[in-house]
C-alpha cells in the first residue's frame, strides 16, 4: 500500500500468538534485506499503538524517512475489524505471553539480519529486558526505555492505589460477555449483529485484557534484572521521570548508584509518565540526539 505522505502511517491487523495484533507503521511497511535499520516502539499499558502517532512520526521524519519505525500493540489490546476473530493460544495476554507475542513477531515480521532500535515505555521497557535476555540473537543497535517500570511495581505509590483494582476488579469487564453467553442462541445471533453490541463486546474484552495484565506486573515486576542490564549496559539508555509515581526517583537513584557508568538520565522537563499524551514530539527528539550517533552506517 503506497500513501499519500511520507508522514501518513499505515495500520495493519494482524493475528500473532492467535490474537488480534494492530501494527503502525511509518515508512515502509514490509521489511526486506535492504533494510539496515527498523526502530520498533513496545508500548506501556494499556497498549494502544495509536497513543505513539506523534512520536514515532517525529521520529521518523528526523531522521530524513530512512528508517521504518514501527510499533506494535499488545495481544489483545486493540479493537480490530469485525472481520477478524481472536484465536487465543494459551495465555498469551499474560506479561509472559506478551512478551513471547513481541518476540513472535519479530521472528515472522522482521528478517534476522535487521538492526533493532527498540523504544520501550513504562512495561514495554520490562518486556525489552526480557526479549533481550530470551533471545541473545537479537540484533539490538540501542534499547530506549522511557519512564521505565522494570521493578518494585506494586511497592510505588501508583502500584499500591492500583493492585487491589487490577488483581480483582479486572472481572468487571468480562460481565457483559458472561451476561451475553447466558442467552438463548437466536437472541445471541441477533445480539451480536448489532454494531453497537459488537463495539461494546470488543471493548469489554480490550479493557479485560488490558486490566489482566496490569495485575501480571503487579505481582511478577519485583527485583530489578541486573545481569541483564550488566551484559547489556553499552546498548541501553534509561530516561526516569522527576514526578513519577510508577517508578518514583529513588527507583533512578538506586539504578544509578548500581550502574553508574551507565546512561541513565533524570527528566529536567516536567513531562509526565504517559507523555505521549501531551510531549510525544519533544521526547522523540530527545531520543534522536542521544541515538543519531549510532546510526552512522
Amino acid at each position: 500500500m503506497v500513501t499519500g505522505s511520507r508522514d501518513e502511517p499505515q495500520t495493519d491487523f494482524i493475528f500473532c500468538c492467535g490474537a488480534n495484533t494492530e501494527v503502525l507503521k511509518f515508512g515502509s511497511c514490509q521489511l526486506h534485506s535492504g533494510h539496515k535499520i527498523l526502530f520498533l516502539i513496545i508500548p506501556g499499558n494499556p497498549g494502544v499503538v495509536g497513543f505513539y502517532k506523534t512520536f514515532m512520526q517525529t521520529l521518523h521524519s528526523m531522521f530524513g524517512y530512512h528508517h521504518p519505525v514501527w510499533a506494535v500493540s499488545h495481544a489483545g489490546h486493540c479493537v480490530p475489524p469485525d472481520s477478524m476473530d481472536m484465536v487465543q493460544e494459551a495465555d498469551v495476554f499474560g506479561l509472559n505471553g506478551q512478551i513471547e507475542h513481541k518476540l513472535a513477531f519479530l521472528r515472522k515480521h522482521v528478517p534476522k539480519e535487521t538492526n533493532l532500535i527498540l523504544v520501550g515505555h513504562s512495561i514495554g521497557c520490562y518486556i525489552i529486558l526480557e526479549m533481550i535476555k530470551r533471545d541473545p540473537e537479537l540484533k539490538i543497535l540501542k534499547a530506549v526505555m522511557l519512564f521505565p517500570t522494570i521493578e518494585r511495581m506494586a511497592q510505588t505509590p501508583q502500584g499500591k492505589v492500583m493492585t487491589p483494582v487490577l488483581c480483582h476488579m479486572r472481572y468487571v469487564a468480562y460481565l457483559p460477555l458472561f451476561l451475553l453467553s447466558l442467552l438463548p442462541d437466536r437472541f445471541k445471533s441477533s445480539l451480536i449483529k448489532l454494531v453497537f453490541a459488537m463495539t461494546q463486546m470488543q471493548l469489554s474484552l480490550f479493557i479485560a485484557n488490558a486490566m489482566y495484565m496490569g495485575g501480571q506486573e503487579m505481582k511478577n515486576v519485583l527485583e530489578r534484572d541486573n545481569i541483564t542490564i550488566k551484559n547489556n549496559l553499552e546498548k541501553l539508555i534509561f530516561y526516569y521521570g522527576a514526578t513519577d509515581h510508577w517508578c518514583p526517583v529513588q527507583y533512578y537513584l538506586d539504578i544509578k548508584q548500581d550502574f553508574p557508568h551507565g546512561d541513565i538520565r533524570l527528566c529536567e522537563n516536567g513531562f509526565r509518565h504517559a507523555f505521549v499524551l501531551d510531549a510525544g514530539g519533544e521526547v522523540a527528539k530527545m531520543v534522536v540526539e542521544w541515538i543519531h550517533g549510532d546510526l552512522r552506517t
